[in-house]
C-alpha cells in the first residue's frame, strides 16, 4: 500500500496571553490553517497559560505542486466569545511559520514562538508551544465500521452545546470572530475511499494531473464520510476527473486580514465541504526514467561515421526533455574547457561468446573500457571524455572506436569491428541542452559478421552533465579522482546531567560503611567521568552535566558505568545503555523531564540490580557545534534546522588552475604531483578532481554555497594525492596526501555582485622556514539575495545563537568538544568514495592551530603593540599640545576645551564627527590590491629560527632529545620571567588603587580622603563649568610655568603601598 506523507502539527501550550473577558482571563483555543485544510484544538477555560498536548495531522496532496518550497503553515489564536461576556471571538495573536522549519519525523522539538499582530491596533502578548514535522504513513484498508467515531463526535458536540447554554445565551450572528471549524477529536483523519484521487491509479494520476489537484484542493475532509453513499465532494470530483471543463462551485472569498470570519456551527460543514476551483492545467515535461531509450532515431541526434555522408545536424536533443526547479551552474567564473564525450552504451550481433571491450582513440590518446556485461546484448554503459584545446580545430583528428574480444589473449585480441568519427562533425552541446540520444552503428573491418554498436558523442565542457563521472584523460582514469561534494553529518551536542543514585550498598552496611563511587559515561570513543561522591547511606549525589558530541543518525547507546572507589582500584557495581533515539531533543534551556534507570550485573546483563541513576538527557540543538577554529568559522547556525534563519545570499567560487607547482614525489625517478583542491563552507565540502601528472593543473570548476551570515571564512586547500597508486596496493597506498597550501577568503570582504579573480601564493611553514609551493587561481563572487536592510540587520545579531549566550560553555569544554567533533568529522568522511582522508579533513579545520609557538607568542605581543600603538601616539600629541611645541595647535586645543566645556552637549557629536572623518578620510588609503591573504610579516614567519620552528612541529610528548628539551625548557622559563614581571606590575598598580581607601598606609589615606573633602566643597560652592575651564588651562598651560619634575599627584601614587612586597 502507498505511503503517504502528512503534516503533523502538535500544539502544547502557550504563556502569558492577553486576558480579552473582561475578567483578566481568556478562553482560548487554536485554530492552525494550512492551504485551506483548517484544524482548531478544544477551547480552555478561563486560563492564561493553557495546556492542550493536541496533534493536528494535515494532508500534503492539497498543497500546490508549485509551491513545494514556499510552503506557509498559519496558526491564530482566539478568546472563545461562548466563555465570558464578550461578544465576538477576540484575536489573541497569531504566527507565521515557512517550510524551512518543518523538519521530519523524529527531529522535532518544542519551540515557543512569540505571538505576533495581525493589524497595528491588536494588543497581543505571550508565546505558544508547538512541534512541526513530516510523518509517513501507511492508509489503512477501507472499512465500513465507522460508526462509532461519529458517535464520539456527535456526543461530544452535544456536550459542548450544553455547557454553552448553562454558561451564556449564544450572542447573536456577527462578522468579527474567526471562522468556525470542526474540534478535533482524533488525531488521525478518517481513511479516504479506495479510489480517492489523491491515492488513485498512476495512469489516471498521470493522465490528467489537473484532476488531482481539482481532488485535494478543497477546504477540509468531511468529518465522518458515509461508506456507502458518496459525499457532494465525491461527485464534484469524479465530474472533474469526468470531464476536467466542468464548472466547479467557487468557494466562499475570506475577508481581509484586519476582519474576523463568523461561521455558525450549523455553516461549518457546508463551508469545510465546498471544493476549491480547478487549477489551470500545466504540462511539465519530465524524463520518466533515467536512462535513455533504446530507438535509433533515424540520422538525427549524433554524428555519422566517415563512411557515410554526413548530413546536417538540426537537432541533437532528444525528446525527453528534463525540467527542473534547480538552476544549474552558469560556470561564468571559469574558463570553458572543451571536451570530447564517447558514450559507449551496448553492442549486439557480435561473433563472440565472451566479454569484448572497447578502445578509444584520439589525438594519441588510447583508452579501454571495461568487459562488458553479458545481458541480451553486451552492455558497457560508460563515458569517456577527452580534452580539446578548442572546439573548432584547423585540424580534423579522427576519433577511432574499436570493439575487441580478449578472450584470445591480451596480445592476440581479436578485433571485431570498428568505427570512426571526423571530430570536426561531432555536434556541440552545451546546457541547458538535453542529453544526446545513443544511436546504433554498423561496425566494419571485423569480418564477414558485422555486428552494432550503440554509442554517443559529442563536443562539450565542464557543465556537461555526464563530466563528473566519465573517464577523463587529465585524471588517468584513477575512480578516486573525481571530483565529488560532501555533507558533513549533522552534529548534536548531548546533555547527560547526573542527579544522583540510590541504593548502591547492601542494607546492613549502609549504616556502618563509607564508600566512594563514581559515574563513568561513554558514547563510541568519548569517555567522561563525574567527581567521586561519598557517601554513608548507598546514595550518592553528583548534579554534574557530562557533554558528549553525537552525529546523525543515532545508532550508538550512551552507556553508564558505576564504579566502586577502593584502595585497590575501581569495581564496576553496573551498567546502564540507554539509547541515543530515544532521548528528548530541545532547542533552548528549559528543564527536560528527569528519568530513574536501573543498572545491569556487568557480569550477567540478564539479571537486574536493585541500583539506579536518576538522570537528565538532552539533545542541546540549540548551541553551534563548533568545528573549526572561532576567527575562520564558516557556520554560526544552531543545530536544530527551526532556528535557522533564512539565507542571505549565496558565495561562488570558481577554482581555475595551480601554476608553478613543485613535485611533491619521486614516481620512476621523476618529480610528479597529482593535486586536487578541497573547499569548505559550512557543512558543504567539495573536492575537485584529480589532475594527474602535471604542474600546471587546470580545474575549472565552480561550485556555490548558501551564505547564512556574511562575517564567515571560506577555506580552499591544494593537496598531492597518492590515490592513484590505491589499485596497484603497495607501499604508497597507504600513505597520507600531502598538503600544498592553503587559502581563506572572507565573505565579508566582498563586494556585492563584484567578481573577484586573483592568484594566491601557496606558503606552507615547514621546518626550514616559509616555503612556496605554488600559485593557485580562484575567481569568486558574493550574490546578496536578502534585501538591503534584512541584510544591514545581521550585523546587529548575535554571532552565535542564543543558547550560547544563556547557558555558555566554558573554553576548557569548547576546546574538548572541537576536538571530537574534528574526529568525528574525520571518520565520517573518510567512509565516503571516494574519501576525504582524515589529515585532509584536520588540516581544513585548524585542528592543530593551538599547539605552542614561541612564534606565535612574539606575533601576538606585536598585534597587541600595533593596537596600542594609536593610544600611544594620541597620547603623544596630547603632550607635545600642552608643551606647547605645535603654538597654533595648542591654541586651537584651548579654543575647543573653552567651547565643549560651556556647551558640554556639544561633547558626543563631536567625538562622533571626528571619528567621521577619520573613517572618511581613511577610505582613500584603503586596500585596493587583492583579498586579504597569509602574512607571512604579520606571522613572523620570515624571522623565525629554524629551533624555534622545530619546537612548533614537535608532537606533544616531545621526541627531541634531552639536551634540546632542556634548553627549549630553559628558554620557556626566560620568557615565564618576563611574563612574571608585567603581571606583578600589573597587579601592583591595581593594588595601589586599592589602598587609597583601605588605611593600609594611614597617613596616605587621610591625605586623599581630606583632599576628596575639599573637592567636594569646593565643586559645591563654584560652578562645575569653571573648575573644568580651569582645570583645562592649567593642564595646557606655557612651559614656563611648568616644573621638571613630576606632578604631586603621580608623586602620591607612586608612594602608594601594594602587596609585593609580602610575597615569598
Amino acid at each position: 500500500m502507498a505511503v503517504t506523507r502528512k503534516l503533523v502539527v502538535e500544539v502544547v501550550d502557550a504563556k502569558d496571553l492577553t486576558p480579552k473577558d473582561g475578567h483578566g482571563t481568556s478562553s482560548p483555543y487554536v485554530v492552525v490553517d494550512y492551504y485551506g485544510q483548517r484544524r482548531r484544538t478544544r477551547t480552555i477555560v478561563r486560563d492564561l497559560n493553557p495546556v492542550w498536548n493536541e496533534t493536528l495531522e494535515f494532508s500534503l496532496a492539497k498543497r500546490p505542486s508549485h509551491q513545494v518550497f514556499t510552503d506557509v503553515l498559519e496558526i491564530d489564536m482566539y478568546h472563545d466569545k461562548n466563555f465570558g461576556p464578550t461578544r465576538r471571538n477576540n484575536f489573541l495573536g497569531r504566527i507565521r511559520l515557512g517550510s524551512d522549519q518543518f523538519v521530519g519525523k523524529g527531529e522535532e522539538a518544542l519551540i515557543y514562538y512569540p505571538l505576533e499582530k495581525k493589524s497595528l491596533f491588536n494588543l497581543v502578548q505571550g508565546e505558544i508551544g508547538i512541534r512541526i514535522y513530516y510523518a509517513d504513513e501507511t492508509p489503512p484498508a477501507l472499512k465500513p465500521a465507522v460508526a462509532p467515531l461519529e458517535t464520539v463526535v456527535e456526543e461530544k458536540a452535544e456536550e459542548v452545546t450544553t455547557e454553552d447554554q448553562n454558561d451564556s445565551q449564544p450572542p447573536p450572528k456577527n462578522n468579527d470572530g474567526p471562522p468556525e471549524v470542526k474540534e478535533t477529536a482524533e488525531p488521525s483523519p478518517p481513511p479516504q475511499p479506495e479510489n480517492s484521487p489523491a491515492e488513485g491509479p498512476k495512469p489516471k494520476e498521470e493522465a490528467s494531473p489537473a484532476s488531482q489537484e481539482n481532488a485535494t484542493v478543497g477546504g477540509e475532509d468531511p468529518a465522518v464520510p458515509e461508506p456507502t453513499l458518496p459525499s457532494e465532494t465525491d461527485k464534484n470530483e469524479a465530474e472533474a476527473e469526468a470531464d476536467p471543463k466542468l464548472p466547479v462551485e467557487e468557494p466562499q472569498q475570506n475577508q481581509p486580514d484586519g476582519e474576523d470570519n463568523v461561521l455558525e456551527t450549523g455553516d461549518a460543514a457546508s463551508w469545510v465541504s465546498t471544493p476549491r476551483s480547478p487549477l489551470p492545467e500545466v504540462t511539465i515535461s519530465r524524463s520518466v526514467s533515467g536512462s535513455i531509450p533504446e530507438t535509433n532515431i533515424g540520422g538525427i541526434g549524433g554524428p555519422q561515421p566517415l563512411r557515410r555522408s554526413v548530413s546536417e545536424t538540426a537537432s541533437y536533443t532528444s525528446e525527453i526533455s528534463d525540467v527542473s526547479t534547480i538552476e544549474r551552474s552558469a560556470f561564468d567564473l571559469v574558463e570553458k574547457m572543451h571536451y570530447v564525450f564517447v558514450r559507449v552504451v551496448k553492442a549486439r550481433s557480435l561473433s563472440t561468446s565472451g566479454s569484448p571491450i572497447t578502445k578509444i582513440s584520439l589525438s594519441g590518446t588510447m583508452i579501454q573500457s571495461k568487459p562488458a556485461r553479458k545481458t541480451s546484448t553486451f552492455e558497457w554503459d560508460q563515458t569517456f571524455a577527452f580534452l580539446r584545446d578548442s572546439p573548432d580545430l584547423s585540424s580534423s583528428p579522427i576519433l577511432e572506436i574499436s570493439v575487441w574480444d580478449p578472450s584470445t589473449g591480451i596480445d592476440t585480441s581479436h578485433f571485431l569491428g570498428g568505427i570512426c568519427f571526423d571530430v570536426s562533425e561531432i555536434p556541440l552541446r552545451d546546457p541547458p541542452d538535453s542529453p544526446l540520444a545513443p544511436q546504433w552503428y554498423r561496425l566494419e573491418g571485423g569480418g564477414a559478421h558485422h555486428g552494432d554498436l550503440m554509442l554517443a558523442t559529442w563536443t562539450g565542457t565542464q557543465a556537461d552533465e555526464s563530466f563528473p563521472d566519465a573517464w577523463k584523460t587529465d585524471t588517468a582514469g584513477n575512480v578516486t579522482a573525481r571530483a565529488k561534494v560532501y555533507m558533513s553529518p549533522k552534529l548534536w551536542y548531548l546533555r547527560a546531567t547526573v542527579i544522583e543514585a540510590q541504593d548502591l550498598l547492601p542494607p546492613q552496611l549502609t549504616a556502618f560503611k563509607e564508600a566512594s563511587f563514581q559515574l563513568k559515561a561513554q558514547l563510541g570513543f568519548q569517555v567522561q567521568k563525574t567527581k567521586s561522591a561519598v557517601t554513608r547511606n548507598g546514595a550518592p549525589s553528583w548534579n554534574e552535566d557530562l557533554l558528549f558530541v553525537a552525529a546523525e543518525p543515532f545508532a550508538d547507546q550512551l552507556v553508564f558505568t558505576l564504579e566502586y572507589r577502593t584502595s585497590k582500584g575501581p569495581v564496576t557495581v553496573g551498567m546502564a545503555r540507554v539509547p541515543l533515539g530515544a532521548i528528548e531533543r530541545r532547542v533552548d534551556d528549559r528543564l527536560v523531564a528527569s528519568r530513574w534507570f536501573g543498572f545491569e550485573d556487568p557480569n550477567d546483563e540478564k539479571r537486574g540490580n536493585r541500583s539506579r541513576v536518576h538522570l537528565r538527557l538532552c539533545f542541546d540543538g540549540g548551541y553551534h557545534v563548533m568545528d573549526e577554529a572561532a576567527h575562520v568559522c564558516s557556520d554560526y547556525r544552531a543545530t536544530a534546522r527551526q532556528l535557522w534563519k533564512p539565507a542571505v545570499g549565496i558565495v561562488e567560487l570558481g577554482v581555475i588552475s595551480c601554476k608553478n607547482l613543485l613535485p611533491m614525489k619521486t614516481v620512476n625517478g621523476k618529480g610528479s604531483t597529482d593535486a586536487y583542491t578541497v573547499a569548505k563552507y559550512g557543512t558543504k565540502w567539495v573536492r575537485t578532481r584529480t589532475v594527474s601528472d602535471s604542474l600546471d593543473p587546470k580545474w575549472n570548476e565552480q561550485y556555490t554555497w548558501k551564505v547564512y551570515d556574511p562575517c564567515t571564512v571560506l577555506s580552499i586547500g591544494v593537496f598531492d594525492s597518492w590515490g592513484v597508486y590505491e589499485n596497484d596496493g603497495g607501499k604508497e597506498a597507504t600513505r597520507q596526501d600531502l598538503r600544498i597550501g592553503k587559502v581563506r577568503i572572507r565573505v565579508s570582504t566582498l563586494e556585492t555582485g563584484k567578481a573577484y579573480r586573483n592568484t594566491y601564493p601557496l606558503l606552507m611553514l615547514v621546518n626550514g622556514g616559509v616555503k612556496k609551493m605554488g600559485e593557485i587561481e580562484l575567481a569568486v563572487r558574493f550574490v546578496r539575495s536578502a534585501p538591503p536592510l534584512d541584510f544591514l540587520h545581521v550585523y546587529s545579531q548575535p554571532l552565535l545563537p542564543l543558547m550560547h549566550y544563556i547557558k555558555p560553555l566554558t573554553l576548557f569544554q569548547e576546546e574538548m568538544l572541537r576536538n571530537t567533533a574534528v574526529k568525528i568529522l574525520a571518520v565520517h568522511l573518510s567512509r565516503s568514495e571516494p574519501p576525504l582522508r582524515p589529515e585532509i579533513v584536520r588540516y581544513m579545520l585548524d585542528a592543530d592551530s593551538h599547539t605552542f609557538s614561541m612564534r606565535k607568542v612574539r606575533a601576538n605581543w606585536l598585534r597587541i603593540v600595533n593596537v596600542v600603538a594609536g593610544m600611544i601616539d594620541v597620547v603623544r600629541w596630547v603632550d607635545d599640545t600642552r608643551f606647547w611645541k605645535n603654538p597654533t595647535s595648542t591654541l586651537l586645543v584651548h579654543a575647543l576645551v573653552v567651547m565643549l566645556i560651556w556647551f558640554p552637549d556639544l561633547i558626543v557629536p563631536t567625538l562622533a564627527f571626528y571619528l567621521f572623518v577619520i573613517g572618511a578620510w581613511n577610505y582613500r588609503f584603503r586596500s585596493r590590491v587583492s583579498l586579504p591573504h597569509f602574512d607571512p610579516k604579520l606571522s613572523l614567519a620570515d624571522a623565525a629560527d629554524r629551533d624555534e620552528l622545530d619546537e612548533e612541529f614537535d608532537v606533544v610528548p616531545s621526541n627531541r632529545p634531552p639536551e634540546m628539551v632542556r634548553s627549549r625548557y630553559d628558554k620557556l622559563r626566560a620568557v615565564g620571567a618576563r611574563v612574571q614581571t608585567i603581571l606583578g606590575e600589573v597587579a601592583a598598580q591595581g593594588e595601589k588603587m586599592q589602598a587609597l581607601v583601605t588605611w593600609r598606609d594611614p597617613r596616605a589615606t587621610g591625605i586623599f580622603v581630606g583632599m576628596c573633602l575639599v573637592v567636594a566643597l569646593v565643586l559645591y560652592l563654584v560652578p562645575t563649568k569653571m573648575v573644568a575651564m580651569a582645570s583645562g588651562f592649567y593642564y595646557f598651560r606655557h612651559p614656563i610655568f611648568r616644573d621638571r619634575k613630576p606632578s604631586p599627584v603621580l608623586n602620591f601614587f607612586r608612594r602608594l603601598p601594594s602587596l609585593s612586597d609580602r610575597l615569598m
